[in-house]
């Protein structure tokens, strides 16, 4: 079933609204979860509202969060989320950190006491309209078994960098560090569907194509499959650390799960989940539109690079880039599924889909 985007925008933003959310974050957290949606990441997007509001109903997210810097130097700053909504939290943190690489080149933050926060390349591609690399980390939900071991420990922990262009499109990275996000297993088990060999394992540690395979005891498998998930389990490891032990969140097993139905720690290490952001003005380093001529050079470069036959070199971004101008000319896709999921939130508020 398709849905345009003023639709699914409209019925989102009453969603917010009727949890309690002020009107500009009621916006700000549909427009953050509605980016996932566009750029063909539906594992991000409107299928998570409910999950939303169901933390919402357990207490777990406060709808009226007063986001407030806890320590700052010039560059750096560390942000309590107060429990909201990540979709609002994370946008106003990279603006923190957008506002201090305005005064001084560059501008790092790392946050507490937040939530999910959708996909990471949104907060990053914030500091392309100012001329600005943006970075984008958070923490997740432990699903994620690093290398060698039985325990989930890890989740799957995203890394998103946006880098302005000239007269070619912005280069934008937006992933997992491991091979495929948990949500890329709900949506084969909506479909019924088995999932390649090396995203999961099952409980004794065995490769596993059963998309229910974390939900019954398994884990995800970092990035690089059987003979390289020290790299990915590294790479998480990072961003746990930056997001996470930087900020005062839980970090490891101790971050709060996702799912309402399942608790956060009786013993928790710090304050919710935790985010990194970045900011880096171009001109601290080099003559802006200087920069963005070498960029088109370097985008032109690998996009020209002589490919297997059938294929071509993409950019980091291009197929989200395509993805977005598509939908928002022929509407958004929902599984019946997701579709009847909206339909029961609405109810439950008076809101028609």
């Amino acid at each position: 079933m398709t849905f345009s985007y003023q639709q699914l925008f409209t019925f989102a933003e009453q969603v917010f609204l009727s949890i309690g959310c002020p009107p500009d974050d009621a916006t700000l957290a549909t427009e953050t979860l509605l980016s996932a949606d566009l750029r063909g990441v539906d594992s991000h997007g409107v299928a998570r509202l409910s999950g939303y509001v169901r933390l919402w109903e357990a207490g777990r997210i406060n709808a009226t969060p007063r986001v407030g810097i806890t320590y700052e130097t010039p560059s750096t700053a560390v942000v309590d989320g107060d429990g909201g909504l990540g979709l609002v939290v994370g946008p106003k943190a990279m603006r923190i950190a957008m506002r201090k690489a305005e005064q001084v080149g560059t501008g790092w933050v790392s946050v507490k006491n937040s939530n999910h926060f959708g996909i990471a390349g949104y907060h990053a591609m914030l500091a392309l309209a100012q001329d600005m690399i943006g970075v984008a980390m958070t923490n997740a939900s432990p699903l994620v078994a690093p290398t060698y071991s039985l325990e989930r420990l890890l989740g799957t922990n995203p890394i998103a960098v946006a880098v302005p262009a000239g007269e070619q499109p912005d280069f934008v990275l937006d992933m997992a560090t491991t091979t495929a996000a948990n949500g890329k297993l709900e949506i084969a088990q909506r479909k019924n569907l088995p999932i390649p060999e090396g995203w999961a394992q099952d409980a004794e540690g065995r490769p596993s194509t059963d998309a229910n395979t974390v939900k019954n005891g398994g884990a995800l498998q970092p990035l690089g499959g059987a003979t390289g998930s020290h790299k990915g389990y590294g790479l998480g490891a990072v961003v746990d650390i930056f997001s996470a032990v930087l900020s005062g969140a839980n970090y490891g097993p101790w971050v709060p799960p996702f799912v309402a139905f399942l608790q956060p720690s009786a013993n928790p290490v710090g304050q919710g989940l935790g985010h990194f952001f970045g900011a880096m003005r171009v001109d601290a380093f080099r003559p802006a539109d200087e920069f963005k001529a070498h960029m088109d050079n370097w985008i032109t470069t690998f996009r020209e690079a002589k490919a297997v036959e059938g294929q071509r070199v993409l950019i980091p971004g291009d197929p989200e880039r395509a993805m977005a101008a598509h939908r928002l000319l022929d509407g958004l896709p929902l599984l019946e599924a997701v579709v009847k999921d909206l339909e029961t939130v609405g109810a439950k508020f008076g809101v028609k889909l």
